[in-house]
């Protein structure tokens, strides 16, 4: 199979000769180079079977020497096409030889000291598109995850010098060139963003520099943007949010280019109607994974807010299609730490709609159907209301939001406290398990046994201790009585609750700065002294 395309290739490299030379060549003698040229790569390939040092010089030698004829022969005749082509199709062969390179990582050193990359990568700008493909097609093949797994170092070695010697630019810059139209181009599209996510993989820091320094995001942003549904617009979607996971300095370089109205319009093309393949569903997640990055930095809130993406957001939830989840998660994320986002929440009656989901009833559709999802959807949403709660603080609208806790006897609080007593079950368990885990000489740190804790559910039930603590000092007389009268029932005290709290104001961290460290604690104090 590999043989066959290599010659689908070539023939291509060929017909693109023919029409820059304007003439025709009839079928007969296409067929015997088609012929000839598969009878030399099989020849090629029997001759190369396995990868040492002296095949690796043996292999960059020729491929130097294929490449200096060709620009020998394009410098000597570049009016005529027909006097090069035999050069470029030789080229091509050589190319799709370097591809054993990849049986051998551990020799990566080796080719960086040869000096060959710069030479592969300047390829990458030829004037012939089909030979920056084979390029593109090698560069993945080096990277590609399965061939570096075991090879680090080697890995590194390639990456680092890739990225010196400008591979980020040469293949966006390729990129940009490439007709999505076009069957071969569509392909080599997919193959490149491969490669940059290769790179990412090896060397993490890659996320930043591509966007430094090339419009791959811009890119990006225009293939979402489309609304035809492809494999790369998929792909495109899912290297966006890759370049965005960790990188705060990404998230606001995208939120500076209208990424936020970007990526909320790509999501809204979903808001009344679901995906119509798994692969589109799996685009739908990576966009709104990638909201879920943009709105981290405050400024970009500010973006999601204006753009009326809480409005979007609660539409979502209201048609509760597949993306019903995934619009609270983004909801929870952008309305953490910032009270103009939970003020409009509430001004466009988003409370009826989360507290529906509070409440549970929400139907999960077989796509969704499983456990874990459902303790994810309320995860969450004991996150948002948790995060109103912090940023209503008086008004008309903390009065509503209060409120909604009176209505129908009290059930938001009934929820709340079966949620209260399962979470804290599960808290209990693991806190045996970490205990017993000690008594068999494995000993753990606090700190390790904190995190594994907040892991097993111990954040949502300090959430909900918080959103407790808010009501309980409401000093709202039927919200207190029902507290009080569900503790008893279910055999706790304000002890009980207080200890969570004691625990949440303890472990309070510092990565806001002292200031914001000292604001939670003392909020978390007031609520302890008023339990």
């Amino acid at each position: 199979m590999e043989v066959a395309n290599q010659n689908n290739h070539s023939s291509s490299l060929k017909r693109r000769r023919e029409d820059d030379n304007g003439a025709a060549t009839t079928t007969t003698t296409a067929a015997a180079v088609d012929l000839s040229l598969l009878e030399a790569l099989e020849k090629s390939h029997s001759n190369i079977e396995t990868l040492d040092l002296k095949t690796l010089k043996k292999l960059v030698l020729s491929f130097e020497r294929r490449l200096r004829d060709n620009i020998e022969a394009r410098l000597k005749y570049p009016d005529h096409p027909e006097k090069f082509a035999d050069s470029e199709i030789e080229l091509h062969e050589e190319l799709q030889k370097l591809k054993l390179l990849a049986t051998g990582p551990e020799l990566y050193p080796e080719l960086v000291n040869l000096n060959t990359v710069p030479s592969i990568l300047g390829l990458l700008n030829h004037d012939n598109i089909d030979i920056a493909i084979d390029v593109v097609n090698l560069l993945q093949d080096l990277t590609d995850e399965d061939v570096l797994d075991d090879n680090d170092e080697a890995a590194r070695v390639l990456v680092d010098c890739l990225v010196e010697n400008n591979c980020l630019e040469l293949l966006v810059q390729n990129l940009l060139r490439l007709n999505d139209g076009d069957v071969d181009e569509a392909s080599a599209v997919h193959t490149t963003l491969g490669t940059i996510e290769n790179l990412i993989e090896v060397k993490p820091g890659v996320a930043e520099i591509v966007c430094e320094k090339t419009k791959l995001m811009r890119w990006l942003l225009g293939k979402i943007k489309v609304r035809e549904f492809d494999g790369n617009k998929q792909y495109a979607s899912e290297i966006l949010a890759i370049l965005l996971q960790n990188s705060v300095a990404n998230q606001k370089r995208l939120g500076q280019m209208n990424g936020v109205d970007v990526v909320l319009q790509a999501i809204s093309m979903y808001k009344s109607k679901d995906p119509k393949s798994s692969e589109e569903e799996e685009m739908l997640e990576n966009l709104f994974d990638c909201m879920c990055c943009l709105v981290m930095p405050l400024e970009n809130k500010e973006r999601f807010v204006k753009a009326e993406g809480v409005e979007l957001m609660i539409i979502i939830m209201k048609q509760r299609k597949l993306a019903y989840g995934s619009a609270i998660r983004t909801l929870d994320f952008a309305l953490t730490k910032y009270p103009p986002a939970c003020e409009r929440f509430v001004d466009v009656l988003g409370l009826k709609t989360a507290f529906v989901a509070f409440m549970g009833k929400i139907l999960i559709t077989k796509k969704h159907k499983g456990e874990r999802y459902q303790e994810e959807l309320e995860e969450r949403i004991i996150s948002v209301i948790s995060s109103l709660f912090a940023g209503i603080l008086r008004g008309s609208r903390r009065e509503r939001l209060l409120s909604k806790f009176v209505e129908n006897e009290c059930e938001k609080i009934d929820r709340l406290m079966e949620l209260y007593v399962r979470y804290s079950d599960r808290v209990k368990a693991e806190t045996e398990r970490l205990n017993q885990i000690d008594l068999d000489d494995f000993e753990m740190d606090e700190e390790e046994k904190y995190s594994r804790k907040l892991d097993s559910g111990l954040f949502t039930l300090q959430l909900i201790v918080v959103i407790l603590g808010h009501l309980w000092t409401s000093e709202h007389p039927q919200m207190r009585a029902r507290i009080e009268l569900l503790l008893k029932q279910h055999k706790l005290t304000r002890n009980d609750v207080k200890d969570i709290l004691q625990e949440y104001h303890d472990n309070i961290g510092d990565l806001d700065g002292p200031e914001e460290k000292e604001k939670a604690q003392s909020k978390i104090q007031r609520f302890i002294s008023a339990f």
